[in-house]
């Protein structure tokens, strides 16, 4: 394909990315104010965020095998509607439990979203040519990211909350149709299909099951009592049955040999802790901003442009880069590091910290998170064997969604204590006056509406939320150390030139001529020499069990290994 038609067939995908990031980001500067509105408390605010993950992360891999089995295009429009439909609701929510309802199915279809657009993106984009078309993706994010709450700032304060869920919807409807003419994909092969609905089902309740203790925990019951042990013990019971279910299945939903793969498994290691970074950063800088600096919606959204520019910069820059010189690893790498330093750095926030100081630090995460999210998966997709592209892809995105779910309900559930804390203290300095107000003010546990409080009780409410949101980010440096040392160990193998088509269309030109020939005649070089596509090809072709190097590059050309 020419670089005009892959634009052509990347115009509605990335549109469709845009309304799916700026639905999700739109509603992120206002949510303190939506929460305070539907009398919410910061349980209600970390399950409204939650929630959308959840569903995001428990549905993210079911999308990755059917875009395996069933036809892309289609499953990637149905997400789109999905997600825009659970919008809509959204805006008609009346309390806190119907918005999480709604938010939820919000997150049904950004799974199919997250997942289908970086496997479309493979089919019709090599590995070598992918990272500055990532880059594209990379500043479709930041555009949105940056431009949602901006425009649900604005939004927020001319006409209130609830237009925040509804500005999507013309969106949606033009990105529909310009996935339908534009995105054009070979005809999806008619094969019967085995879809693993008890693995699914395990593996979402298992992971849900998780997800309602870590968000419950420390609130609803003690970390150590026994509720704690009994779900925890519940969901690693269904975890256990998925795993045993998955190794039996003909076409388990995340198939456990993918494991073996190296650059899969400490990809997966790094996706968890980045997801603690992005989902993290985003929803506790919004509350900083609001609950500690007192700045209105719009305002909000202006202060978080540093990280979003830092993120446009990076990826679009260094996707261009990985393009020229097929050098990745060394950027990770710093991307790593940076993310460390960012996250330290936004560990020093206090309720008094220069804003422009705030700002550098938030650029200098945004920059690292820039340089590891797409090629994250870039690897991934570039070392795994063709027929698992969907699930690998997918698995990738799961397990990130699952680390920041998973980071912001246990962060949250911190966050709370923390402020609680902070607050009773506070309040215990005031003048005995004070003291009658604040407890009139702050008692009900909701979330409060900083601007309408006196000054000395807001005072003890941004003091309270300046340390909280800072220890938070502090308790977080852990696991971005963990994503310094998982991309350490990645394998360096070369980006393969060949996208996905490309190479199912050898994979099916080249297994009936091999068939006659290949129990005669060798594959070329050694198995460290050649990708696992060309492996599985002869192993199709023998009946052989595949010996696939882990390590190998797919979508290696033959001219380059000289089989040929």
């Amino acid at each position: 394909m020419t670089h005009r038609q892959v634009l052509e067939s990347l115009s509605g995908l990335l549109l469709g990315m845009f309304v799916s990031i700026l639905a999700g980001t739109v509603v992120s500067t206002s949510l303190p104010l939506i929460i305070s509105d539907l009398d919410g408390n910061q349980s209600a605010y970390t399950w409204v965020v939650t929630g959308t993950l959840l569903a995001t992360t428990v549905s993210t891999p079911l999308w990755g095998k059917f875009a395996d089995l069933f036809n892309r295009k289609l499953l990637i429009q149905l997400a789109l509607g999905i997600f825009v439909l659970g919008s809509a609701l959204a805006g008609f929510s009346q309390d806190t439990n119907t918005l999480i309802v709604f938010r939820v199915l919000q997150g049904l279809g950004a799974g199919g979203l997250a997942a289908l657009s970086q496997i479309i993106m493979a089919d019709i984009i090599s590995p070598r040519d992918r990272g500055k078309y990532a880059g594209l993706f990379g500043a479709v994010m930041a555009v949105g990211t940056v431009g949602g709450p901006l425009l649900g700032g604005v939004v927020t304060d001319a006409f209130g909350w609830r237009w925040n869920f509804f500005i999507a919807l013309p969106v949606a409807i033009v990105a529909i149709i310009l996935l339908q003419l534009t995105l054009h994909l070979p005809k999806h092969p008619k094969r019967k299909v085995h879809i693993d609905y008890l693995g699914a089902v395990l593996i979402a309740g298992g992971v849900s099951l998780l997800m309602i203790w870590v968000t419950l925990a420390g609130n609803q019951f003690g970390w150590a009592s026994l509720a704690s042990f009994l779900m925890v013990a519940g969901s690693a019971l269904l975890l256990i049955a998925a795993v045993l279910v998955e190794f039996k299945s003909p076409e388990p939903i995340i198939p456990l040999s993918m494991f073996k793969n190296r650059t899969f498994t400490l990809s997966v290691v790094a996706s968890i802790s980045v997801g603690v970074s992005m989902f993290g950063t985003s929803v506790f800088l919004a509350q900083y901003m609001q609950l500690a600096r007192g700045a209105t919606p719009t305002q909000s959204g202006l202060l978080t442009i540093p990280m979003m520019a830092g993120l446009l910069i990076s990826s679009t820059l260094f996707g261009t880069i990985i393009s020229r010189t097929g050098k990745w690893k060394a950027i990770m790498i710093s991307g790593a590091v940076l993310t460390v330093a960012g996250t330290i750095l936004l560990g020093t926030l206090t309720y008094e910290t220069s804003l422009v100081l705030v700002g550098v630090y938030m650029a200098v995460l945004g920059a690292g998170l820039g340089m590891l999210m797409q090629n994250l998966v870039l690897v991934v997709q570039n070392s795994i064997e063709i027929k698992n592209l969907g699930v690998a892809t997918s698995a990738v995105t799961f397990f990130r969604s699952l680390g920041g779910t998973v980071g912001v309900s246990v962060l949250g559930s911190v966050l709370g204590t923390i402020v609680a804390s902070q607050i009773k203290d506070g309040i215990g300095a005031l003048a005995p006056s004070d003291q009658a107000a604040a407890a009139a003010a702050l008692g009900s546990g909701t979330i409060p509406k900083v601007s309408q409080l006196p000054e000395a009780i807001a005072n003890v409410v941004e003091r309270a939320y300046g340390v909280g949101v800072g220890s938070v980010f502090l308790y977080s440096v852990p696991l971005a150390l963990v994503t310094l040392l998982a991309v350490i160990f990645l394998p360096n193998a070369k980006l393969g030139r060949e996208n996905a088509v490309q190479l199912k269309k050898a994979a099916a030109d080249t297994v009936p001529a091999a068939a006659g020939t290949a129990a005669a005649t060798p594959v070329a070089g050694t198995a460290a020499e050649v990708s696992p596509a060309e492996l599985a090809l002869a192993d199709a072709a023998t009946g052989a069990v595949a010996l696939v190097d882990p390590i190998s590059p797919l979508g290696t050309t033959n001219q380059e290994h000289g089989a040929k």
